[in-house]
Parts: structure tokens; C-alpha cells; sequence
């Protein structure tokens, strides 16, 4: 099962009947936002991870490589539908008008998320792998009943999910739920090679986009670093969504560095592999791409990269300035109503911690 493509590495573009078409009806303005949200995702990446190794940050989750897949997607997507992210979709987030701020909030541990869901139809970053398919599928049931009742509109529900999440019971239960009632549900998996460290050739056989079969709706394989593909594929496969036919779509992509800032990716995987990914770079081959079709040239290549060094500059100092989240929050906002297991747990942390100020001689207060 070939992927689709219409970028090849070397950012020659191939004439396709059904996908190309979606791709001739853009203008420039479209075609350069997903360059400049590309670039914008992979300096924030870097930036992220460099704050994270110096200490800045609790944990970072790099998408290095992965710009292409999710840009074009989200780009083919209309703002109202809803996403339910891994921990993982950089690019998408900003998409939709999250700020680079509010995506460090939660690995700073300086809050729960960032960002209001509702104000951006974009879910709060999910580290429990798998679970966002369910919370996407039941989001998903209320908004065919809404509709049903006349009192939404025709959206659709974007699960993302990785191909070792793929594994996750969560992720059968949803597809179960989305093709017994029709639910106006798609599929993003990106696949990266590597589950941690475990390769795809582990997890699955064959390629995941035929997992769709056994549930009765359509799956569909794509170049995840070319984004024009990317685009024409979510847009080609959206309205069937829309309808309440369940879709998947896989993108096969790579992923350039670690699973998170707590890996080590040299442990699993050869430097050959890697140097053999690099040479498809989904930024480099579009930039190609855009040059050649006059869409955008040097200069304004130029203006991108000053944006995205100021955008980095701009993160370093919010990082820098953000206070991290009290403990005792986390605790208080588990139930809406007090809880004899959470009260016990925050009086043995209230312990803990007491224990270091009596080796230290810090009062409380000095300590937070």
C-alpha cells in the first residue's frame, strides 16, 4: 500500500487526477501560511528542547520532522472541527492560534494546559496514550445528536494518535464506537517508525491504514512529509467524514529526534537510518517546491526565519517569567467535591515536604 505522494524529495511535483486539483485551487497566501507554520513549529521545537535540556522545562516533546503531516491536515480542516491531540501536534496548535507561551504552560509545569479547548476547538495535550480516541469519540456522539437536533453544524472530530498508541485497547474501543454509529470521526495516525523504541514493524505487520477495513470504513496511506499531500488527501476525505463515515488517515513520516527529552534514541535506531530520513525533510523539499512554482522567494524565505527567531526569543522570556503551579492545585482540582483518598495524599505531601525545610532551615513560605 504506497503512500500518497505530490512532493517528492527532491521538490519535483507529481500530477495526480484526484489530489492534484486540491493543490492548483490554492492561492499563495495558503500555500505560504503552511510554509511559515512549518518553519514557526520546528523553531519552537528546538527552542522547547534546548529550554528543557538546560533545566527550563520539566519534559519536551519534539515533532522534529513531523511538521509536513500535521500543517496539512489542519490547514484542510475547517476551524470549528474539533481536535483531540496526543501530547505531540506543535504544528496544529499553533494552527489554530495557540501561542507558543501557552503550549510550554504545561511542560513547565506551571499549569494543567495552556489553552481553552473551546476557544480554539483544539483539546488540551493528552500523555495518557490512547485515551484522547475515546474522549474524541464521545465528543463525537454528542455532536451527531446535536446535529441530529438541528443545533450544530456539519463538523467533524480529529483524533491524532501515533503508531504505538495504535496498540492501545483505547484505540479499538473508539473505532468500534465511530463505525457502529457512524460517527463523523478521522483517524490521524502519524506514523513515526518508532513507539519509544519499539519499530513499526512491531506493532503492526501491515500497513495501519488497513486496520480500517476490519471496522468497516476506509483508510488511506500518505507521504506524511510531503504537505501538499498531506492537504489534498484531509480535503479529498473530508466531506465523507462529514457524512458519518468514519476514516483513517496514515501518515508515514519519521521521527528526526527523541520520543521525548527523557530518550535516547541512539539506544534503538542506527545513525544510517536517520541520515537516510533527513534526506526527505519535509520543510527543505516544500521549500524547494514553492521557489520553483514562483509562489514565494528568497526574500521572503528570509522574513520567515527573522519571525521564527524572534518567535524563539519571545518563548526563552516567557518561559523564563512563568511561576510554576502550586502542588496543592493539583490536588484541589481532581474532584468538585472534597475527597477523603486526594486529603489524605496532600496531608502526606505537606509532610514530605516539611521534612526538607527542617534539613534546611527554610520556612514554608521562603521554600515556595
Amino acid at each position: 500500500m504506497q503512500p500518497i505522494q505530490l512532493l517528492a524529495p527532491d521538490g519535483s511535483f507529481a500530477e495526480d487526477e484526484v489530489y492534484a486539483p486540491y493543490i492548483r485551487a490554492l492561492g499563495d497566501d495558503v500555500l505560504r501560511e503552511m510554509y511559515r507554520s512549518m518553519a514557526t513549529a520546528r523553531r519552537l521545537d528546538n527552542e522547547a528542547t534546548s529550554l528543557q535540556r538546560q533545566g527550563q522545562l520539566e519534559l519536551w516533546v519534539p515533532c522534529l520532522g513531523q511538521e509536513a503531516g500535521q500543517t496539512g491536515v489542519i490547514t484542510a480542516l475547517r476551524e470549528d472541527d474539533m481536535v483531540f491531540p496526543t501530547y505531540r501536534e506543535h504544528a496544529m496548535a499553533l494552527h489554530r492560534g495557540i501561542t507558543p507561551e501557552e503550549l510550554l504552560r504545561q511542560f513547565r509545569a506551571a499549569g494543567h494546559s495552556g489553552w481553552d479547548p473551546l476557544e480554539h476547538s483544539f483539546n488540551v495535550y493528552s500523555v495518557v496514550l490512547g485515551a484522547q480516541t475515546l474522549h474524541a469519540a464521545g465528543w463525537a456522539m454528542g455532536l451527531q445528536r446535536d446535529q441530529a437536533a438541528g443545533r450544530a453544524e456539519d463538523e467533524l472530530v480529529v483524533a491524532c494518535l501515533g503508531d504505538g498508541a495504535s496498540s492501545q485497547g483505547d484505540v479499538h474501543e473508539s473505532m468500534v464506537f465511530a463505525s457502529s454509529y457512524g460517527l463523523p470521526m478521522l483517524y490521524f495516525i502519524q506514523n513515526n517508525h518508532w513507539a519509544i523504541s519499539v519499530p513499526v514493524a512491531t506493532q503492526s505487520k501491515h500497513p495501519l491504514a488497513l486496520r480500517a477495513h476490519g471496522y468497516g470504513f476506509e483508510g488511506v496511506r500518505v507521504d506524511g512529509n510531503d504537505v501538499l499531500a498531506s492537504f489534498a488527501v484531509a480535503a479529498h476525505h473530508a466531506p465523507q467524514v462529514r457524512e458519518g463515515n468514519p476514516q483513517i488517515i496514515e501518515a508515514v513520516t519519521y521521527r528526526m529526534g527523541a520520543h521525548t527529552t527523557a530518550d535516547d534514541p541512539t539506544k534503538y535506531r542506527t545513525s544510517e537510518e536517520v541520515e537516510s530520513w533527513k534526506a526527505k525533510d519535509p520543510i527543505s523539499r516544500y521549500a524547494t517546491w514553492l521557489e520553483a512554482e514562483g509562489h514565494a522567494d528568497s526574500g521572503w524565505f528570509s522574513e520567515v526565519d527573522a519571525e521564527a527567531k524572534d518567535l524563539a526569543a519571545d518563548l526563552r522570556r516567557a518561559a523564563m517569567s512563568m511561576e510554576g503551579l502550586e502542588l496543592e492545585r493539583v490536588f484541589d482540582t481532581v474532584y468538585a467535591e472534597p475527597h477523603r483518598q486526594i486529603e489524605t495524599e496532600k496531608a502526606w505531601l505537606k509532610d514530605f515536604e516539611a521534612g526538607f525545610a527542617e534539613q534546611t532551615g527554610e520556612t514554608e513560605g521562603e521554600r515556595r
